[in-house]
């Protein structure tokens, strides 16, 4: 069995339920300390929510040098029925030629591949240049408000440089090596609640139906051409994920109607811009109204530049694949990273699997994944 294998299923064995870490981090600084990292715990939010955050570094022998970190997370999603589950999810099974186990996608064979590489690429260059660094936290699958931000935050505040920044999402789409994400839209959420006058429905003249005066409002936001991407980005998408109306009874008009919608914006729009134009809206059809906002994520770019021809050369050696650059998917953590690294990307295995009941990775899949992250390494610090 190799080392990266064994190392994922011994983090796949730790119960980390987010934002719980399970003992994962103590187990990587374990592995990581005797290389000459040094270490700092970071632990945030309330005493019903604590949130373990890590930051590890090794300085190399030329400071001016890139600085490469990188970044993943230690929680996991909720289980799902362990009635549907093939095997335990907290005991990694092989079965066909894959490896069970929550998290085995999302991220904790990742994290393996990331902690395997850095001990071979120093075993082999303890005078490399440059630094290699390690964000981790328990809080990616929860709130995401005490994990990443808080580390960069924390950095931030000391000065602390990034030049390039790996984060091990599960990015590929058939095998490994297919896709790097160098970007993510962004994420803006909005309530609106559109009020009217409730009455008996045989008497709609004493009653005004917020439902009838928001359907022409939504069509038009529907319609909206918010704008057109570009060769990064697929055009910002607005859509409606809930409404909530009436009492439940049928003859009753309702006093008001809530609508629940999001954006995916690309980096031809802001959110400030996005919210201009939906009230602008509104308030051209006249409807009485109030919109929550919530911005979930700022979109982030990075570019084609030193750290994604690193990892698409390591990729090609490792796989022959030629990689494909991508900015589609939800939001990561890369958009906090984004705030202080110039460069950040995302690259891990096949996300097929990811949050589903019987979560898995291949096998064979691993040790290129552990190559390749080697491989970028040496890429930018040798």
């Amino acid at each position: 069995m190799s080392r990266t294998l064994q190392f994922t299923e011994q983090l796949i064995g730790c119960r980390s339920l987010t934002p719980d870490d399970g003992g994962c981090q103590t187990l990587i600084a374990e592995r990581l300390g005797p290389l000459g990292f040094g270490f700092d715990t970071i632990v945030s939010g309330p005493d019903t929510f604590r949130v373990t955050n890590l930051w590890a570094v090794r300085r190399g022998t030329n400071a001016d040098a890139p600085v490469l970190a990188f970044a993943g997370h230690t929680d996991v999603v909720p289980t799902g029925p362990l009635a549907q589950w093939h095997s335990d999810p907290f005991v990694p099974t092989h079965r066909d030629g894959k490896l069970y186990g929550r998290g085995a996608a999302d991220m904790k064979t990742s994290l393996a591949a990331m902690v395997v590489a850095i001990e071979e690429f120093v075993g082999a260059h303890p005078k490399h240049a440059g630094s290699i660094a390690l964000m981790i936290t328990s809080d990616e699958e929860g709130p995401s408000v005490d994990g990443t931000v808080r580390i960069v935050e924390w950095l931030k505040s000391r000065g602390e440089r990034i030049d390039c920044c790996i984060v091990g999402e599960p990015t590929c789409v058939d095998r490994v090596g297919d896709m790097i994400k160098n970007g993510r839209r962004g994420s803006l959420s909005g309530k609106l609640t559109v009020k009217g006058v409730q009455g008996h429905i045989a008497y709609p003249q004493l009653a005004k139906n917020p439902i009838h005066l928001a359907v022409p409002a939504l069509t038009e936001l529907a319609c909206v051409e918010w704008d057109r991407g570009n060769e990064y980005f697929q055009p910002t998408s607005w859509q409606m994920s809930n409404i909530h109306g009436g009492t439940g009874a049928s003859n009753v008009i309702p006093g008001e109607v809530v609508i629940d919608f999001n954006f995916r914006f690309s980096t031809e729009s802001t959110a400030d811009s996005l919210k201009e134009r939906v009230h602008g809206v509104l308030d051209k059809h006249g409807l009485d109204h109030d919109v929550a906002w919530t911005l979930g994520g700022e979109p982030f770019l990075t570019p084609v530049g030193s750290l994604s021809r690193a990892m698409t050369s390591a990729i090609q050696a490792e796989t022959h694949i030629a990689t494909q650059l991508s900015t589609t998917g939800g939001t990561s953590d890369g958009r906090f990273i984004s705030k202080i690294c110039p460069q950040v990307v995302e690259f891990g295995p096949v996300n097929a699997s990811i949050h589903k009941i019987d979560e898995h990775v291949t096998v064979d899949d691993i040790e290129p994944l552990k190559n390749i992250y080697r491989r970028t390494m040496e890429n930018l610090l040798l």
